[in-house]
């Protein structure tokens, strides 16, 4: 979670990324790194429109309890030392984004001196990685003007609308909230017009010259982030989400969003993808007090809704290879200054979500108290693992790292109890934060040494 807006300029953020330690045999740790001049990367992700450098990153590590270590070293996803968000941008970059804001990200796709720039970055930053150790290399998102990147529109049948209007969105959904309180205007949003129709990859360039900077070897193990499949149905009003003259009804839209994930989750495969994590801050926002009441006074049923976003999500991915490794990251959001979009703990949503959707790990915020309590994780099945946001990049002053184990090891005992575990067995499925890649890298190496 991500917070901005210097000088005058205002921004919108939401759903960051972590650096997370995740593998069987783990256990416990510590910090974050939140200063823009010290920091290596940054976990910053917008939601409609950014216009600033993102300044702040979130960073999570996971350690093997010394006395449960084995010989055997973890070699798949998700590995001990691993990032999941966007990383800081070069400054050359950002400028020249920000020089670019307004147009249509399938617009400047093209734009000569900004794949220059995107292509700098990207090498420096796939250094950067590979000289600190990590595994699950990414690009860092730099070819992406948005978290999302271009998967939406570069379906047919969605358009790019630079400046909707309000009577289309569900006001009570909390990022749609939260804009109308800060008296914000929406930035560009993806609509759908017509029948829906994947037409290509829209992430292959960003794929193939990743891979062209990384060791043959390594290809397998690297990520790519994806949108979430219900992305631009929650926050549309009931009819606004597609036109009725293409889709008669809910299942008729989701059947081709699902096929057109499946596909793209196809090619990304054949092009050597192993690695997948889907941003979903919507997931979360079924915990929100406000939005279910929301719900409740437009006459529709939440619940219901909530049952379709999970068969959605198992027809876009269940059908994916087993060797593909398929992660979902659940946050609340956050605005300009670490104003957040929703609260509300795991409890409503926790049974479906880790028995239901046939994902492999759960990254779940938990920095602050409005995510609650860790009751919840009674509910993970024993084959899945959760890895524990607990350690904030809201606020620059670091957690005491005593009190940050005794949250980890409550959290353990639940998983224990759900799971008819050990606390020493729970300890292998969850992961908790720490503030800078180099530290994690160095922390792993000396407690796996020789370990990705």
């Amino acid at each position: 979670m991500t917070k901005g807006g210097e000088s005058g300029e205002s921004w919108w953020m939401g759903s960051l990324g972590e650096v997370v330690m995740v593998a069987p045999d783990d256990i416990v740790l510590t910090g974050v790194q939140v200063q823009e001049s010290a920091s290596l990367f940054a976990s910053a992700r917008g939601f409609f429109s950014c216009s600033t450098p993102l300044q702040y990153q979130s960073l999570s590590v996971r350690l093997r309890k010394i006395e449960t270590m084995t010989s055997k070293n973890h070699q798949k996803p998700p590995f001990r030392a691993e990032h999941m968000g966007s990383l800081l941008r070069p400054k050359a970059l950002t400028d020249k984004r920000v020089a670019l804001d307004g147009k249509k990200a399938v617009e400047i796709a093209d734009d000569q001196e900004l794949n220059r720039l995107e292509e700098e970055g990207v090498r420096e930053i796939v250094r950067t990685q590979l000289d600190l150790g990590f595994h699950a290399i990414n690009d860092g998102e730099y070819r992406r003007h948005q978290f999302w990147g271009n998967f939406f529109p570069g379906l047919e049948g969605f358009e790019e609308v630079d400046t909707p209007s309000w009577d289309i969105f569900r006001m009570y959904v909390p990022d749609i909230a939260a804009f109308i309180e800060s008296d914000h205007k929406p930035g560009e949003s993806i609509v759908c017009t017509g029948k829906i129709k994947h037409k290509g990859s829209t992430y292959l360039r960003e794929w193939e010259f990743l891979k062209s900077n990384i060791p043959p070897e390594s290809v397998k193990e690297a990520k790519l982030t994806l949108p979430a499949p219900e992305w631009y149905h929650l926050r549309y009003q009931k009819g606004h989400a597609y036109p009725k003259d293409v889709y008669a009804n809910d299942e008729e839209y989701f059947a081709d969003i699902a096929k057109a994930y499946r596909t793209e989750l196809e090619v990304l495969y054949e092009h050597g993808v192993r690695n997948v994590t889907i941003d979903d801050p919507n997931l979360a926002y079924f915990c929100s007090e406000k939005m279910l009441q929301g719900f409740k006074e437009a006459g529709e049923d939440s619940d219901a809704l909530l049952q379709s976003y999970i068969k959605l999500y198992n027809d876009c991915i269940t059908s994916r290879p087993a060797d593909m490794h398929l992660g979902i990251h659940l946050c609340r959001g956050n605005f300009a200054y670490s104003r957040h979009f929703s609260e509300g703990g795991y409890d409503r949503i926790a049974s479906r979500l880790f028995n239901e959707i046939n994902a492999d790990t759960y990254f779940l915020e938990y920095d602050t108290d409005r995510a609650g309590g860790f009751g919840p994780l009674r509910e993970l099945p024993a084959h899945k693992n959760v890895v524990l946001g607990v350690v904030t990049s809201k606020f620059p002053a670091l957690e005491d790292v005593g009190k940050l184990r005794e949250r980890v090891f409550q959290a353990a005992d639940y998983v224990a109890q759900g799971a008819g575990q050990t606390r020493e067995e729970a300890l292998k499925r969850i992961g908790d934060m720490v503030n800078k890649l180099k530290l994690v890298r160095e922390l792993a190496d000396s407690i796996w040494p020789g370990e990705p």
